[in-house]
This record gives structure tokens, sequence and C-alpha cells, in this order.
């Protein structure tokens, strides 16, 4: 799939994920060399002070119940238990919800990023489903915070990837090229959004 420049508008409100995700995060130094880590602005680090103050997020149970099974299927080839699916779904449902991201590119994200693997860290130190960067704690006061739990993972990725999005003017590869931390080249957004429109559109 070649994607330009121009903007691609995704169904509904889409939304884009930062530039710290996991597994191919493109940092090119190691977490001991901070001076390359990026400098989060004061906008992004304000907005995920306060999403973390803080769904549900379905309009009714028949919209949850047709959502709900219509995801099951292909999380099915990473999750086995299908109450395990369902409780994973729901909370990715709210925290996109929450953050004014469709739910299905976050899920295109988590499959590229971890596989659905809360535990994931990647070599550059990025955890959990959507490959957060430890600093993120530091910047925003919260060092207890772990990053291991999914509603907080969720929680920050969702949050991070709609300020991206917006960052960006709608612009979806731009967007998730500044998640993964590889802005200016779109292999990875690539990469999200032909899993996006393979399994989870």
């Amino acid at each position: 799939m070649a994607v330009t420049k121009t903007k691609i508008r995704l169904p509904l409100r889409l939304v884009l994920l930062t530039g710290l995700m996991a597994g191919n995060l493109a940092l090119a130094e190691p977490l001991n060399s901070p001076p390359q880590l990026p400098q989060p602005d004061t906008e992004l680090v304000n907005l995920l002070k306060e999403s973390l103050e803080g769904a549900d997020s379905f309009v009714d149970i028949y919209d949850a119940q047709v959502w709900l099974m219509a995801k099951s299927q292909p999380l099915e080839r990473f999750i086995d238990d299908e109450q395990q699916r369902y409780e994973l779904l729901k909370k990715i449902h709210r925290e996109a919800t929450k953050a004014g991201l469709q739910p299905e590119i976050v899920l295109a994200v988590i499959e590229i990023e971890s596989g659905f693997d809360r535990f994931a860290i990647s070599r550059v130190g990025a955890r959990g489903m959507m490959q957060i960067m430890p600093f993120w704690k530091k910047e925003l006061g919260r060092p207890n915070d772990n990053l291991m739990l999914t509603d907080t993972n969720l929680r920050y990725g969702c949050t991070i990837l709609k300020y991206y999005l917006d960052k960006e003017d709608g612009n979806v590869p731009d967007a998730l090229a500044r998640y993964n931390g590889s802005y200016g080249t779109y292999k990875y957004s690539e990469k999200v959004l032909k899993v996006w429109d393979k399994h989870w559109r």
C-alpha cells in the first residue's frame, strides 16, 4: 500500500498515536541517553495529566454486542479466552472513545506495537500494549503509574495518539509516524493502516 503525504480521512474521528509506541519505536539511542529522547511539548503533557485524572462508551447494549462480537473474531488470533477478549475490547473502546479516537485504529496500532501483549517491552524500553516510554511518568509527575496495567497504558497511548492526530490536522500517516517516532517516513504508518484495513475496519 503506497501512502503519500496527502491527507487520509478515515471514517469517524480517527486519532493518531504518539511517537512513543512500541516494538518498532524508532529512537536511535537507548534509554540511558536522555539527551536523545524527544522533548514532549507542554500542551501534550497537560493533556495527559487531565486524561489521567479521570467512561461507559457504548450508546446502548445492542451497539455493544454488535461491536464486541465483530472485533472478538480477529482478536482471537492473539487471545484465546473469549471473556478476556471481551474485557479487553471494552477497555479499548472506552479509552479510544474518551480520547476521541476510532477504536479500530487503536486496535490496529496495538496489533503492530505489541501483538496485544500487555507485558511487552521494546529494545528501547517502551512498555505495554501501546508501547509507552517510561519517561512520560516523570514528565507527568506520576512515578508510581504502572505502564503494564492495561487501563493505564491505554489511557496514555490513546491520549498521545489523539494529540498527534490533531497536531497533523487529521493526516493519519503523519500522526502515526509521530507516534512511532519515525516522522518523515511511512513504513510504520503503512503497516498500521494495512492491518486496520485487513482486520479491524
